[in-house]
């Protein structure tokens, strides 16, 4: 016997429309590249999504066809996350920070039919503009920056949308036709493409808006800095208009200074990003006074927040650091790190190493750890294997990807392999030692680069530290610290010193020698703000 329940499609139009009929006059506000506000309401909003749909169907964008953003932050690329899933298109977000090989190989891999791009990123595609094989045209969004005109076959977003017609025609879609495409940053081969489905973006909506994870409402004035091209923006720009959060859009200015003012001035109550931005804003407020009350918390992703962030925001400025984990291919939303009663009674040293976990499985999402034979492994926050995730968004397999690295992403019985080691304890509680292949084999023994890293970071003269192996005749793998001191810190590192410090948590055949702890004024770091340790393994074999 089935239930006699309606057949209701999850799809992105229905998120649309409670923007439009419950949120009308919520305000959406976004920092330009010249750094002007521009505010409208989400019914100037929906008004001008059905006028871009309009214009997508005048273009020829035709049904499944993939059409690329090159965008910040802003109003505009918001309108393109629902017009182009909405006329049944595929959303394909491109990473501006990607290298131009990459680039190339996304655009043409996924056959963007067009590409809508921000004025003061066109710079960018002129060079590879004649190597794109499907690009028809490139739409420009003015953002208050020049054009470049070497660029070819443009026209202008608004002179479009100026021209296009207020008629509302939705088409009836299947809530597992796809709608947005997203690649994976290619740190090892090219990047995969992960293809989301109304369905799958509908529910990773709702599982942000969940009380047990992010808790978003119509209360939240919303600062994501995580890119709008990395990961969908995490999802949080369908979650604002599922919710009535207000979003508050901060284009390219994301260091320091423009975030500090965005947060007082808007009365920001959530920010999202990764570690890299939320280390010089803390550094920036410690030196400079601005009114950060209204932060209920900032959630912290792309990889992991050392414990020392996680104290220091919350005993200087009372702000709570919200640990998330997830991936690509998991739309991305997986753990959030909220404390459940029995930790919260604990004091701050018990509660601060929670915070430091990733946290909780969100509803819908099943975790397991397994073992090199993928035997499951006990949940007792000791044993540590390869994690193994499920739910119904997170991907089945890669887009137009029959390579086999990428089929044996997938187990036999249904599940992704993450790549990442991980222990989830009695309470569920999950906890990421080292993504598999950055841990490091010294003298037969396996040490997690992360736990180091999170220690090194402790430090009070360490602002960012990678760690990373290098072949070693004697040890299998050497040890090797790369660190970059705090501002008016650099006469502190004596490096036997921090070799002592080290060993206050690691044993001797764990730490490196001094010639392998590398003082440096930058880290590099992928295009989703991630320490990029393939080049700095790459510089240790001389390849560079």
């Amino acid at each position: 016997m089935q239930g006699l329940m309606m057949d209701y499609s999850l799809t992105i139009e229905k998120i649309l429309f409670r923007a439009r009929d419950n949120f009308p006059y919520q305000e959406i506000i976004s920092r330009m590249a010249d750094e002007s506000i521009h505010r409208y309401k989400f019914i100037n909003f929906y008004e001008r999504t059905v006028k871009l749909m309009n214009v997508l169907r005048t273009l020829g964008v035709k049904k499944n066809e993939r059409v690329g953003t090159f965008a910040w932050n802003s109003y505009r690329h918001l309108e393109l996350y629902f017009a182009i899933p909405c006329i049944g298109s595929v959303l394909h977000t491109l990473n501006i920070r990607l290298f131009p090989e990459q680039l190339k190989f996304i655009v043409n891999h996924a056959e963007d039919q067009f590409i809508f791009v921000d004025a003061s990123l066109t710079k960018l595609l002129t060079p590879l503009q004649d190597e794109f094989k499907t690009v028809k045209k490139f739409i420009v969004m003015e953002d208050g920056a020049p054009v470049d005109p070497g660029l070819k076959n443009t026209v202008m977003y608004e002179e479009l949308l100026s021209k296009a017609e207020f008629k509302e025609d939705f088409p009836l879609l299947d809530e597992n036709q796809a709608a947005a495409l997203c690649y994976t940053s290619g740190t090892t081969g090219d990047p995969k493409g992960a293809l989301y489905s109304h369905r799958s973006t509908y529910l990773h909506s709702l599982g942000i808006c969940l009380a047990d994870t992010l808790a978003l409402s119509v209360n939240d004035i919303i600062l994501p800095v995580v890119p709008m091209f990395h990961v969908n923006c995490w999802g949080i720009p369908y979650a604002c208009c599922l919710t009535g959060s207000k979003p508050v859009f901060p284009g390219a200015h994301l260091i320091g200074k423009p975030l500090a003012e965005l947060i007082q001035n808007e009365k920001v109550t959530l920010a999202a990003g990764v570690p890299s931005i939320w280390n010089p804003l803390y550094q920036f407020l410690k030196k400079n006074h601005y009114d950060v009350s209204s932060l209920r918390g900032l959630v912290v992703g792309g990889s992991a927040a050392p414990r020392a962030m996680i104290e220091n925001f919350d005993k200087d400025f009372g702000v709570k650091i919200i640990h998330a984990w997830g991936m690509t291919e998991m739309s991305p939303l997986g753990t959030v790190c909220n404390l459940i009663p029995e930790i919260k009674s604990q004091d701050n040293s018990v509660k601060y190493k929670y915070m430091a976990k990733q946290g909780l499985g969100v509803p819908m999402v099943e975790m397991k750890i397994v073992d090199d034979e993928g035997k499951t492994l006990p949940k007792d926050g000791v044993s540590n294997g390869e994690l193994l995730v499920r739910g119904p968004w997170i991907i089945k397999e890669y887009y137009k990807t029959d390579s086999e690295d990428a089929k044996s992403a997938f187990t036999l019985d249904g599940w992704f392999k993450t790549g990442d080691i991980a222990s989830i304890d009695k309470m569920g509680y999950l906890e990421i030692t080292d993504r598999k292949k950055d841990l490091i084999k010294t003298r037969g023994e396996w040490l997690s680069s992360v736990e180091m890293e999170n220690f090194l970071m402790s430090h009070e003269s360490i602002m960012e530290a990678t760690v990373v192996g290098r072949q070693d005749d004697v040890r299998g793998e050497a040890v090797v610290v790369f660190l970059v001191p705090k501002e008016g810190h650099t006469e502190n590192f004596n490096k036997h010193t921090l070799i002592h410090f080290l060993s206050e948590k690691f044993v001797k055949w764990q730490i490196p020698k001094e010639s392998d702890i590398h003082v440096v004024t930058a880290i590099p770091k992928t295009s989703v703000g991630k320490f990029d340790k393939k080049v700095l393994r790459a510089q240790l074999k001389g390849d560079s």
